[in-house]
């Protein structure tokens, strides 16, 4: 099925480019729930096999194994978010930087404006049950993407390669944003530069050119 192997392929890119590790899980909404990866799955050799579906309340329909403990996140957003039809739930290590310093994610690079402004969820604690993720969904409100102080970084889209250029490009803007503050106070977008910035950039044609750029650095490993 093109949905489990695109977010197979999805979960692949995302341990190569360090963005998760052994943990980090990613869903797409189904007719029944989603499809979501197994929680004791190898992200870095993750195939359709890993994937798993389950209803919205965490019950498994089909699947090798269960999903994370953390599926409350995904299942939350998806019942109060109808428009949302993919998530991506990662530890990045810049944007978390960000988060366990007490610095606001700012729009430093043109792509890193299509987040911004990002909620911040003040606690690193994990989001494993319905309480939980009703705190994160008040947070996230209708945002692209929120931030969980000293935890992680979630994105939401579309379709599953929104999701996953998104968080790409909260993490590259972070990164950004951590080496300038090295050196001096980082330049942000201000309002009229962060408008035009999206208008231009929020463009499917280019998130499909990202997805690619990533799945040939992945090919060629």
């Amino acid at each position: 099925m093109a949905d489990k192997d695109d977010l197979a392929l999805c979960l692949r890119m995302l341990e190569h480019q360090e963005i998760i590790d052994y943990n980090g899980h990613a869903s797409i909404r189904c007719e029944v729930g989603m499809f979501i990866n197994v929680g004791s799955s190898q992200r870095s050799r993750l195939t359709a096999d890993d994937i798993c579906t389950i209803d919205l309340d965490g019950n498994l329909i089909e699947g090798k194994g269960k999903p994370p403990l953390e599926f409350h996140l995904h299942a939350g957003i998806y019942k109060s978010r109808p428009e949302v039809k993919a998530i991506i739930h990662a530890h990045p290590q810049w944007s978390t930087y960000l988060t366990m310093t007490g610095h606001d994610y700012l729009p430093v690079f043109a792509q890193g404006t299509l987040v911004h402004p990002v909620p911040v969820l003040d606690t690193p604690d994990s989001i494993n049950s319905p309480e939980m993720s009703a705190r994160l969904g008040g947070v996230m409100g209708d945002r692209p993407a929120a931030l969980m102080k000293s935890h992680g970084a979630v994105t939401v889209g579309a379709h599953i390669k929104e999701a996953f250029v998104l968080i790409n490009y909260l993490e590259e803007n972070a990164r950004r944003q951590y080496m300038a503050l090295q050196i001096g106070s980082p330049y942000a977008f201000n309002a009229a530069e962060s408008e035009a910035a999206h208008e231009k950039l929020w463009n499917q044609g280019l998130f499909q050119r990202t997805w690619d750029h990533f799945a040939a650095k992945l090919e060629d490993a």
